[in-house]
């Protein structure tokens, strides 16, 4: 199991998994759902080698390097300390 801490709130996740369920349990405000808004900019802390490469949609977006986004982020595996 992997382990997302959003805030201080941790939350397991199965390997392989996106994060976008875990963040909007953890308060994480989601338009679109789908990469194209940008609502769910999330600060990764920590872990960010934990986490799949970016998707085109979060390539698009011009995001920094501490930056994803949560309804596209997928964690392999690891903890991932995000902020947002």
């Amino acid at each position: 199991m992997a382990c997302i801490v959003i805030d201080g709130v941790a939350m397991e996740v199965a390997d392989g998994s996106p994060i976008i369920d875990a963040c909007e349990e953890a308060g994480v405000t989601f338009g679109c759902r789908a990469g194209l808004c940008g609502s769910c900019v999330i600060v990764i802390e920590s872990g960010m080698e934990n986490l799949e490469a970016m998707t085109p949609e979060e390539e698009n977006m011009g995001l920094a390097e501490n930056q994803r986004l949560a309804c596209q982020a997928v964690i392999r595996s690891g903890t991932v300390v995000a902020s947002y």
